[in-house]
């Protein structure tokens, strides 16, 4: 079998870029006819023509995108994505804005599968140590502003006027507590939390 080369665009409806991509796939060169296009809204991510692309793919092919977000969400699926398409399919993958993405090249000029792999692993852990820095910054700055008094989740409950007068009952212990929290319609908890606070 002769092997082909192949094309895949994807593009959310909201960015509509679809022409640089196409614009650089066809001077790759990759026939029109072999150039898959899948339009996305926010999350989802189901893609017919990518999925019609990878039953048409063959070992020896070729698959060209413009640059390896076109894959996938993130790094995991991505990583997934490649893995199938170089390893299962053993289909070569060229990713235009990234040369060392080129499966096809091999030999002494150490580029080829190794070296596309070892920068997709070096690509998927700067990807991972970001976001983990991300979320330790987001707790670092949540734990700031607790310490400047921020509070977070809902606002608390106003406390009624007439908790003071069921708080002294409860204190003589002429009323239980879930009595108290009864009549002001809020739980046993809160009330004795009220109690404690004040």
């Amino acid at each position: 079998m002769d092997s082909k080369t192949y094309g895949y665009v994807r593009v959310s409806t909201k960015e509509q870029n679809e022409d640089r991509q196409l614009l650089a796939l066809r001077s790759f060169p990759v026939s029109e006819k072999r150039i898959y296009m899948d339009k996305l809204s926010g999350k989802d991510f189901n893609r017919p023509q990518y999925q019609k692309l990878m039953k048409k793919l063959h070992a020896g092919d070729v698959l060209v995108i413009k640059s390896i977000d076109r894959l996938g969400r993130n790094y995991e699926e991505i990583l997934l994505q490649w893995r199938i398409i170089t390893k299962e399919k053993q289909v070569d993958m060229v990713v235009l804005d990234m040369p060392l993405l080129d499966t096809r090249k091999s030999g002494d000029d150490l580029t080829g599968t190794f070296v596309a792999d070892l920068v997709l692993q070096i690509l998927s852990y700067v990807a991972q140590t970001e976001r983990e820095n991300i979320h330790q910054r987001q707790k670092e700055g949540i734990a700031a502003a607790r310490l400047r008094g921020v509070r977070f989740g809902r606002p608390r409950k106003p406390i009624p006027e007439q908790f003071w007068a069921l708080k002294e009952k409860w204190e003589c212990k002429k009323i239980t507590s879930r009595e108290a929290a009864r009549q002001l319609f809020i739980a046993q908890d809160t009330f004795l939390r009220w109690v404690h606070e004040n």
